[in-house]
């Protein structure tokens, strides 16, 4: 295993590839330590999808649901909390822990689309996925920062050749507060409303530019960076 032969990199090297610090973390994280990693850009590549599927299921957690609370979903959350403490006491099984959150996730998502979660559910079901967070930490998205930091660095190192273009539009993307995001979403709702729609589309043309991809979804719509 060598730099030369090609098969050999370090975190820099992958940062500035374009693969994002939480989806590292995430991999390197999703093999009982005892265990051999067979490390693969593909696997990679799933782990940044698996990421991406958290983040948006705790945004789907933030919509609008009726009061009131279901034995079910209380009953789900319970559980995926038992499982991943008992996950960290058998020898610290991450890849049991990221079994549990997932089998949670794709429950909860069912409900959702069954509108059978109620908004008492919604704390509980949380307070499990923070109990995963703080094992793997890759919940919150801070990936532009750090590999902004990266980007310096290879720039002041004479590695700028290095710097994949898709590194790049990650820190652009975090050019935009999630604040000024959400009032251009209301301009661009507002603009379509009143039939502006060379207007909005301009505003989606912008927030494109800028590394935020928009989706509509049943919810309404959702942003997120690249």
């Amino acid at each position: 295993m060598s730099k030369s032969a090609g098969n050999f990199f370090t975190l820099r090297d992958l940062v500035l590839k374009g693969h994002k610090p939480s989806s590292i973390r995430y991999l390197l994280a999703s093999v009982p330590y005892r265990h051999q990693l067979n490390f693969t850009f593909e696997g990679l590549q799933q782990a940044a999808a698996s990421v991406e599927r958290l983040r948006n299921f705790r945004l789907r957690l933030s919509g609008n649901f009726p009061d009131g609370s279901s034995l079910a979903m209380t009953s789900l959350a319970q559980e995926t909390s038992r499982r991943l403490r008992e996950s960290l006491d058998d020898d610290l099984n991450t890849a049991q822990a990221q079994a549990a959150i997932f089998d949670m996730a794709r429950a909860t998502n069912a409900a959702i689309d069954a509108a059978e979660i109620k908004k008492e559910d919604v704390s509980p079901l949380l307070a499990a996925l923070d109990q995963f967070d703080e094992i793997f930490s890759v919940l919150k998205d801070d990936d532009a920062e750090k590999m902004q930091q990266i980007a310096e660095w290879a720039a002041s190192d004479g590695r700028e050749k290095d710097i994949n273009p898709s590194l790049l539009d990650v820190v652009r993307s975090a050019a935009l507060s999630g604040d000024q995001i959400n009032q251009k979403l209301e301009q661009m709702k507002a603009a379509r409303a009143g039939k502006k729609y060379a207007e909005s589309d301009g505003i989606r043309a912008e927030l494109t530019a800028a590394g935020i991809i928009i989706e509509q979804t049943k919810e309404g719509v959702r942003w997120r960076r690249k």
